[in-house]
């Protein structure tokens, strides 16, 4: 298993250059649009860090109390950095709520935008680069902690738009409404990542691209005298697991229904990086071992 906790370390100090840049913009101008995108990176400070401590526990190999091993840690980082980004955007919104009431123009712009600008170049880099190892390494922990930081750099676009247009046109009640928008748009964030996070704590079957891909392999050996029932599917990290009953004539021997099912289960994990199917043998002749087949995905 590759170590992807350098990628932690990298995000943490990210996290850092990024909150010192957009804090000092935020003290600079007294903007809260400003100051709000600076709590946002406050957030992936945290976020980094919850996400070391959880791809220091899936390195963990199985062992007697966790047979499956520790894959779905990473879910408990994405629900804490959901978690986060929602206490973050009730934060900005009561800030922005109050600069409403009594508004203020916003001062030296120049100097805070370009740190803001500066913040969001670090912020963009580090995302796409998040991604695309989240992609080689079906990773759901890095890809939130990605996905956040490039919405970051959209949230930093649309702050210094609208702290410009604010000043440019004589407005100050724009700062504050900017600051609620990006105060919704974390919200939204923070839902998804926690869906996310308890799909995966539920076991939540395969998607359903992936589910047409398992039976299609299934179809191919469907026939008169085999069949399949109780298909039942879950993800834990980036580990797949599928759970099949097989019914095929009782006449059969053992060996050549247990040749079989390595067959099958072979021609399943073909399609996946990392995947585990547990199959078990049924007479297709006998009426209780159809007792389960209408069982869910």
């Amino acid at each position: 298993m590759s170590d992807l906790r350098r990628y932690a370390y990298l995000s943490i100090g990210a996290a850092i250059t990024t909150l010192l840049l957009k804090f000092g913009a935020g003290y600079l101008t007294d903007s809260v649009a400003i100051l709000s995108d600076a709590m946002e990176s406050l957030v992936n400070l945290v976020s980094a860090i919850a996400l070391l401590t959880a791809l220091s526990i899936v390195r963990r190999p199985p062992d007697h109390d966790h047979p499956f091993g520790h894959d779905k840690a990473e879910y408990f980082s994405s629900g804490m950095t959901g978690g986060m980004i929602l206490i973050a955007g009730v934060m900005i919104a009561w800030h922005a709520i109050e600069r409403l009431i009594s508004p203020s123009m916003p001062e030296a712009l120049g100097m805070g935008l370009a740190l803001v600008v500066l913040a969001s170049v670090f912020n963009g880099t580090l995302g796409l680069l998040l991604i695309r190892v989240a992609r080689v390494h079906d990773s759901s922990a890095l890809a939130a902690d990605g996905k956040h930081l490039l919405a970051d750099v959209w949230t930093s676009a649309g702050v210094v738009v609208g702290v410009s247009l604010a000043y440019w046109f004589d407005q100050p009640r724009l700062d504050p409404l900017i600051a609620l928008l990006v105060a919704l748009h974390l919200a939204r964030e923070g839902l998804a990542l926690v869906r996310v996070a308890v799909d995966g704590l539920m076991d939540r079957a395969l998607p359903d691209e992936e589910l047409r891909q398992i039976e299609g392999v299934l179809a191919t050996y469907r026939s008169e005298y085999i069949q399949f029932h109780a298909l039942r599917t879950r993800r834990s990290g980036p580990r797949r697991f599928v759970a099949v009953h097989v019914l095929v004539p009782g006449h059969w021997t053992v060996q050549r229904g247990h040749d079989l099912l390595e067959e099958i289960e072979k021609a399943i994990c073909s399609g996946f990086e990392r995947c585990h199917v547990f199959t078990h043998l049924e007479p297709i002749e006998d009426p209780v071992a159809w007792a389960d087949a209408e069982f869910p995905h």
